[in-house]
């Protein structure tokens, strides 16, 4: 008796001989399009002797910037004419160390001469007009006194004639006339006395206004005198502290106009050092920053004391004051190798430095296999950096192998082949 087979349906009918061929028509389709793919990416063979292998590593990173600081005096003193002229003698020359005080140059100026030989005109022909007015008043005021004793001698003598008129009246001695007469002219000495003494104490006020005023305008002009003669002090410029006479741009017979700019004075007893920084760093570049560089086998240290504000060409600029001990022989324009510390050491994963950096903008780089034979590009992401090395934020483990010098022979190929 026949056996009756059952049909397969469902997922069971996959593993039938009726579906063999097609599971082999499916791998190998498979490998057709693994096939493709790997033959898609672009190889290029390279002499391993040409390129630079680094090591992924774990270890300390240490944040910092290098700087070429430049050496220049702490405090600069410009030099600048106060009164402008001609230049007449130059007593000091360039870089010749001075005192506060000394000579330097000498200016003229004819202008300036004239100008004080009027105001001392002006100065004396108001001394002459004041004193002249002083001598005519002292003579207004003896006779305004002379004619106050002659109306009161009058006044007294008036009185004595009314008075007595006054009596023979009351006596019906006289006529009533005589007595009226007797009294006007008394009356009249006695107002008249009384104006010429208001005038005498109108006159005192009046004359010592104005002798006050003209005594005010005589000490002006002769301030301004002083301002005036002042000003030909001026024309002999004067070193202003002790140091040395770094630039001086003036020539004999030279016309140099005030307020400009024609030396600088520098204080060598101390010195600062400027750096110019790239504006990367703006934000963290902070005064208070320690800076350590190394001069003829002794490590020196500077603190960041002022970061200047403006950006030129892509940098800006800031100063160091050392700490303690400054290096022997300095000098000014002596340029310093500072490492500038940015931020406390971390643990990272590092890789060296290398020109691979400029092609790639740390994006990605090439990654040797186990065998160090064929290196493929792969993604990564790199954040802080410092002179020595890159941070690898990923992509890269500790013990890969990379290829760090450029790439700028290797194209856009996915794969480099090690000979």
């Amino acid at each position: 008796m026949d056996k009756i087979l059952e049909k397969k349906t469902g997922w069971k009918k996959a593993f039938t001989k009726q579906a063999i061929p097609w599971w082999l028509g499916a791998i190998f389709i498979i490998i057709v399009i693994s096939a493709i793919a790997t033959t898609s990416k672009s190889t290029l063979l390279v002499k391993a002797k040409a390129v630079t292998i680094s090591e992924v590593k774990e270890g300390q990173f240490n944040e910092y910037i290098r700087l070429n600081g430049t050496v220049q005096p702490m405090v600069t003193v410009q030099i600048s004419p106060v009164e402008g002229g001609m230049v007449e003698a130059i007593m000091i020359e360039e870089g010749a160390d001075v005192r506060k005080g000394d000579e330097i140059l000498r200016l003229s100026n004819e202008n300036l001469d004239l100008q004080i030989l009027n105001s001392e005109a002006e100065l004396a022909e108001k001394e002459n007009i004041l004193r002249n007015t002083q001598i005519q008043m002292e003579q207004d005021r003896l006779n305004v006194r002379q004619s106050k004793l002659e109306y009161q001698q009058n006044v007294k003598q008036l009185k004595r004639v009314y008075l007595r008129q006054k009596a023979l009246y009351d006596d019906k001695l006289i006529a009533r006339e005589d007595y009226i007469k007797a009294k006007e002219d008394y009356d009249l000495a006695l107002e008249k006395y009384q104006l010429i003494r208001e005038k005498e104490v109108q006159d005192s006020l009046y004359r010592n206004t104005q002798v006050k005023r003209m005594r005010e305008s005589l000490e002006n002009m002769q301030l301004n005198m002083k301002m005036i003669r002042k000003r030909k002090d001026n024309l002999t410029i004067k070193a202003p502290i002790d140091g040395q006479l770094g630039i001086l741009d003036a020539v004999l017979g030279e016309n140099i106009g005030g307020g400009t700019k024609i030396g600088q004075i520098s204080n060598m007893s101390s010195y600062k050092i400027e750096a110019q920084i790239d504006e990367h760093y703006i934000d963290k570049v902070v005064p208070g920053l320690i800076t350590v560089f190394e001069r003829q086998g002794t490590i020196f240290k500077a603190t960041l004391r002022k970061v200047y504000p403006e950006v030129h060409d892509g940098k800006f600029k800031a100063d160091f004051k050392f700490d303690g001990k400054m290096p022997d022989n300095i000098r000014t324009g002596q340029t310093y190798y500072m490492n500038l510390q940015l931020g406390s050491p971390e643990k990272a994963v590092l890789i060296p430095r290398g020109s691979f950096f400029n092609k790639t903008s740390g994006k990605w780089i090439y990654v040797l296999d186990k065998d160090g034979k064929r290196a493929v590009k792969r993604e990564i992401s790199i954040g802080r950096q410092n002179p020595r090395f890159y941070e690898v934020i990923e992509g890269l483990e500790p013990g890969d192998k990379v290829i760090t010098s450029s790439y700028d022979n290797f194209g856009d190929n996915d794969i480099l082949e090690l000979q």
